[in-house]
C-alpha cells in the first residue's frame, strides 16, 4: 500500500491567490485525486460538496485563512500526517498481513471554515477515510487540531484498510458496523501513539453517562441504513442539523460507546485493534457481549 500525503498546503496558496471566479477551480484540482477514487463507487462532486458543508468558503476573501494555512505550516501538519500514516501502515501491516489495501490512498488535507458548527463541534478537525484509496482530511487550527490532526489520519487509514476487507452498503450497514468501525479505529489510535492521542469524540463520555449511552446503542445495533446511523452514532444536535430524528443520545456517544464496546472485544479476545480491522461487526460485538440480530 502506498500512501501520497498531496501537498495542499501550495495549493491552498495558489487557489487564495487566484480571482474568487477561480477558486471552484482551483479546489477541483486539489480534490482531483480523491474525486477519481470517490466518482468510482458514486459520490458526488467533492467541491459541491465542500461548500454545502464544512469547508473554507470560496465566495470571498478571508483574511484567517492564510494565517490559518501559516500556522499549519509551522506546526508541520503535513509531515506529522505523513509520519503517522507511515507508522499507521506498519502496524497494520504486521498485524493483519492478510487483510487487503488500496493499492495507493490519496489523502488530501482541506482547510475547514472557521465558522462552521460542525468544524466547532469537532474542535476543529475530522476525517473520512471508509473508501479504499481516498482519505480526506478537514481541520481548522484550534490547539486541540493542531495536536491531533496525524491521529486523526491513522484513525481513517484504519478505517479504509477495513472497508477494502469488509462489505459497506449505505442502505444496509448497520449502527453495529458503525460504532464497530470507530471504536476500533480509536482504539488503533491509542495502540500507535497513546491516549491522549484519540479523539475527543470517543473519550468525552464516562461514567452514568458512557453507561446510558452505550445501552441506547446496544438496543438500535441492528438499526440500519446510512440514513438512520446519525442519531445513535453522532448524537442529537448532528441528527437534528441532518433532519433526523434524535434518539436522546450526546455528541458523539456512537464513537464513546464503540470504543467500550471494541475495548470488551480486545481484552475476551486478546488481539489488537490492528490485528481486528478485518473482522465483522458481529464478532468483535459478541465478543463485547454485545447481541445483535445477525
Amino acid at each position: 500500500m502506498k500512501i501520497v500525503v498531496h501537498d495542499t498546503a501550495s495549493a491552498h496558496l495558489d487557489l487564495l491567490r487566484r480571482p474568487v471566479a477561480r477558486r471552484p477551480d482551483a479546489l477541483r484540482e486539489m480534490l482531483a485525486p480523491l474525486q477519481e477514487v470517490m466518482g468510482a463507487v458514486g459520490v458526488g462532486d467533492l467541491v459541491e460538496q465542500h461548500r454545502a458543508g464544512s469547508g473554507f468558503p470560496l465566495d470571498r476573501d478571508d483574511p484567517r485563512l492564510p494565517a490559518a494555512l501559516e500556522r499549519m505550516r509551522e506546526a508541520r501538519v503535513w509531515q506529522r500526517i505523513e509520519e503517522s500514516l507511515a507508522a499507521a501502515r506498519e502496524r497494520l501491516g504486521a498485524a493483519a498481513p492478510g487483510a487487503r489495501t488500496a493499492g495507493t490512498v490519496h489523502v488530501v488535507l482541506v482547510l475547514g471554515d472557521p465558522d462552521d458548527p460542525m468544524i466547532h463541534l469537532n474542535q476543529g478537525y475530522f476525517g473520512l477515510g471508509g473508501i479504499p484509496g481516498a482519505i480526506l482530511l478537514m481541520m481548522w487550527p484550534t490547539a486541540t487540531g493542531l495536536a491531533k490532526i496525524e491521529h486523526a489520519a491513522a484513525h481513517e487509514l484504519h478505517h479504509n484498510v477495513r472497508y477494502a476487507n469488509v462489505d459497506w452498503d449505505p442502505a444496509a450497514v448497520t449502527v453495529g458496523e458503525q460504532v464497530v468501525a470507530e471504536g476500533l479505529a480509536e482504539a488503533f489510535v491509542r495502540e500507535l501513539a497513546g491516549e491522549d492521542a484519540m479523539g475527543p469524540w470517543a473519550t468525552s463520555l464516562s461514567g452514568a453517562e458512557l453507561d446510558d449511552a452505550c445501552a441506547k446503542v446496544a438496543a438500535g445495533i441492528d438499526v440500519a441504513g446510512m440514513g438512520n446511523l446519525s442519531p445513535y452514532v453522532f448524537g442529537n444536535r448532528t441528527a437534528l442539523h441532518l433532519g433526523q430524528e434524535p434518539v436522546g443520545l450526546p455528541d458523539f456517544a456512537g464513537y464513546a460507546a464503540g470504543l467500550r464496546f471494541a475495548d470488551a472485544h480486545l481484552a475476551a479476545s486478546g488481539l489488537t485493534a490492528a490485528a481486528s480491522v478485518a473482522l465483522p461487526a458481529r464478532e468483535v460485538l459478541a465478543n463485547a457481549g454485545v447481541p445483535t440480530g445477525a
